[in-house]
């Protein structure tokens, strides 16, 4: 085999391995997958999971009439409640949470039970209407039901 030829068999070779590369450096982990329960008529729900999917994220839904049973059984309380609950990595999501604070909240590996959006705030990501904004908290649940503010969105959209 000439030299030209080898050169060119290697670099087409190297080209994957390089890309691949260049995608772990992009996305450093992979994104875990998201189990949420909502109610199978609820629109801002999926909403919500396809604010998600667009995220990256893997999404599987589980319908149920009524997620106060699963959030009583995965520790968030009630009085964060909304309208779905989800788990990922571990944590429980509830509400209306952007993609962005799930994914901070995975990379940082944050000491708690989950996040929530209690409510449902308009501007939220499956909550909105138009160009209404509503200012709206994300907040770190503790295990023992302590929160404090994760994010805060003053009437800005929060990003994917």
């Amino acid at each position: 085999m000439n030299p030209s030829r080898r050169h060119l068999l290697l670099a087409l070779a190297a080209t994957p391995a390089a890309l691949l590369a260049a995608h772990a450096q992009a996305n450093p982990f992979k994104l875990p997958t998201v189990h949420v329960w909502k109610s199978p008529t609820c629109g801002c729900c999926t909403a919500w999971v396809d604010h998600m999917r667009a995220a990256g994220f893997t999404v599987n839904i589980t319908e149920v009439d009524d997620t106060g049973p699963t959030r009583k059984r995965l520790g968030m309380p009630a009085k964060l409640g909304s309208c779905h609950t989800a788990l990922v990595g571990g944590y429980v999501l509830e509400g209306h949470v952007p993609a962005n604070d799930v994914k901070r909240l995975l990379r940082t590996k944050t000491a708690g039970l989950g996040l929530s959006v209690p409510g449902m705030p308009v501007g939220s990501p499956g909550m909105e209407m138009g160009p209404r904004l509503d200012p709206y908290d994300v907040l770190l649940v503790q295990r023992d039901g302590r929160t404090s503010v994760f994010s805060h969105y003053p009437k800005t959209k929060p990003q994917a």
